[in-house]
């Protein structure tokens, strides 16, 4: 009988498919730079790390009464400082560095920027007794660097400043690109192109979110080139004459202060420096060789009376009109150097900020009247935005191709905006994120969701205070600043409660005593009232008797006038 073969047949049994390992999620923590113009500031954070990307500071707005600066909620930071690995700076414009020395007082962090960055953080922590203390590690483009989980690429990138980079932080989740502020000036001076080849490269592989720049996102086209600035300032030159011209530019514009160095050797003039912020950063790049060319034309400012007029170039801040700036001294007469006369030709060579109309209209108003020709308006083409355009968003989104998109540097208008061009160009609408500050964006597999708020917001400086003047301050300061102040002091005797002397009415910003005697012994005789119906009281609680002399005054004072000027009780007992 023929044996069964029993034994089982062998099989290769194919090898089970690794899981593929899941993706962390990363957070996205807008603390600065969204609904507002500067004050740029964001967290990024993954596996336990984060890192900073800016820390800027703003102007204080019209009804910021007081207030110097204004700078981001570092509360965030401080709670998570043993995860914070650095500082990542793009550029050195102070709505990306002018935070950085109240940053450095709550923790300590390195600070990573480009050569030029580095040297205007520098001077910045000078002022502040700080520059010892920081570490500050130069980067250059396409050299990464290791921040905890996420490596980082600095990308070139042109703005108004040199040295101004994109950043690709490549996360354990996926690579996130922020632009910084950028455009694409085909023909810089002094300099190359943004690395469009770059961030192309990255929309290859793969981006999970783009954080881009919305500040023009509402001009149609594309940006001038820096270059048209230098071709209207040779055609000025020569329309100037005989006449002393004066050039207001940023300080931190090294390219157009390289021309206008340039413009004023071929023309024969000398070039002399006023503001110590312009004189500062003319120094330092010319240390660093930002500034290469023409450094021997340069002149004190005691020198300018040894030559002509039509001999000088007086470089000059204040373009954004501001009060205590070189420019505005001068349109106000109150110069230490320099008057202002017919033969004078002023080029103010930058757009006002919003909310800065006023002041620069003022300081073009005094010119005039000294007799000056002054250039500010758009025709002369003698400023060009260091922001993209709206074809260079688009160009932006369409090299990157990120999942997620996420406007940011702008008011909301401007945010909108940019959302609408990201639609256009292929991003998915509910892959678009209209963000605000201190809300937690987590992208994970599942899309991005928002989690819990952060504390966020504004912190107001005002002198030496940093934090200490809120909204009641700022509050009782815009009374002031309306109806003004009205004291109502009076004198009592210790012991008895007997009313020794007043009360009487001290008035500031409200009314004019002398002119207005009747409404004053009204509200003296009704603060008199309120004091001798709490004399025979065994417990006096002044504090309440005063908010009672307050109520009573504040009607007396409404019902005359219809104002609500901020009244002040104050009792001295001796």
């Amino acid at each position: 009988m023929e044996k069964t073969n029993t034994k089982r047949k062998y099989y290769r049994r194919k090898p089970k498919k690794a899981a593929e390992a899941k993706k962390p999620p990363v957070r996205i923590i807008p603390l600065g730079g969204l609904n507002e113009i500067g004050k740029n500031m964001t967290v990024i954070e993954c596996e336990g790390d984060m890192i900073i990307i800016d820390c800027g500071s703003t102007f204080p707005d019209s009804e910021m009464f007081g207030i110097d600066l204004v700078i981001p909620d570092f509360t965030f930071i401080s709670e998570n400082a043993d995860k914070v690995k650095g500082l990542v700076v793009t550029h050195g414009h102070e709505d990306h560095i002018g935070s950085i020395p109240y940053l450095l007082n709550t923790l300590n962090v390195p600070i990573y920027c480009t050569k030029l960055t580095k040297g205007l953080i520098e001077n910045k922590l000078s002022e502040f007794s700080m520059k010892s203390v920081a570490e500050i590690n130069e980067i250059k483009d396409d050299e990464p660097f290791t921040l905890g989980c996420m490596k980082i690429v600095p990308i070139h990138v042109n703005h108004s400043i040199p040295d101004a980079v994109g950043l690709a932080v490549e996360t354990p989740a996926g690579t996130i690109i922020t632009t910084g502020d950028f455009k694409i000036d085909l023909t810089p001076p002094n300099s190359k192109p943004t690395d469009l080849a770059t961030f192309s490269q990255y929309g290859e592989k793969g981006v999970l979110a783009l954080l881009s720049d919305s500040t023009n996102a509402e001009r149609g086209g594309f940006s001038n080139s820096e270059r048209t600035v230098g071709m209207s300032f040779e055609r000025l030159l020569k329309r100037a004459g005989d006449r002393r011209v004066i050039i207001a530019t940023f300080a931190s514009n090294i390219y157009r202060i390289q021309q206008i160095l340039d413009l004023a050797a071929d023309a024969g003039r000398k070039v002399c420096v006023s503001g110590r912020s312009m004189t500062k950063n003319i120094a330092m790049a010319f240390e660093l060789g930002y500034l290469t060319r023409h450094q021997d034309i340069v002149i004190e400012p005691e020198e300018v009376g040894s030559y002509p007029p039509g001999k000088i170039v007086l470089l000059t801040t204040g373009s954004q009109g501001e009060p205590l700036s070189a420019l505005s001294r001068m349109a106000n007469s109150n110069h230490r150097l320099f008057t202002i006369t017919p033969q004078d030709f002023v080029i103010i060579s930058a757009t006002p900020i919003p909310g800065n109309e006023k002041m620069v209209t003022k300081v073009v108003n005094g010119l005039l009247k000294l007799g000056a020709e002054v250039i500010y308006e758009n025709m002369y083409d003698v400023h060009v935005s260091g922001h993209a355009y709206q074809e260079e968003l688009k160009l932006m989104l369409s090299l990157v191709k990120p999942k997620y998109f996420i406007p940011v540097h702008g008011e909301y208008k401007h945010l909108y905006r940019h959302a609408l061009l990201a639609e256009r160009v292929g991003v998915k609408k509910e892959n678009i994120v209209m963000g605000n500050i201190g809300e937690v964006y987590r992208i994970d597999e599942n899309g991005v969701t928002v989690e819990e708020k952060v504390t966020a917001g504004s912190v107001m400086v005002d002198g030496y205070g940093v934090g200490d003047v809120g909204s009641v301050v700022l509050r009782d300061r815009r009374m002031l600043s309306q109806d003004g102040l009205v004291i109502v002091v009076f004198t009592v005797a210790y012991e008895t409660g007997d009313l020794l002397a007043g009360p009487d009415i001290v008035s500031r910003g409200f009314v004019y005593v002398k002119e207005s005697e009747a409404l004053i012994t009204e509200a003296r005789m009704a603060a008199r009232e309120v004091i001798e119906k709490y004399h025979d009281y065994y417990y006096k609680d002044w504090t309440v008797i005063k908010a009672k002399i307050k109520d009573r005054v504040s009607a007396v004072l409404y019902k005359r006038t219809k104002r609500t000027p901020v009244v002040l009780p104050i009792v001295m007992e001796i």
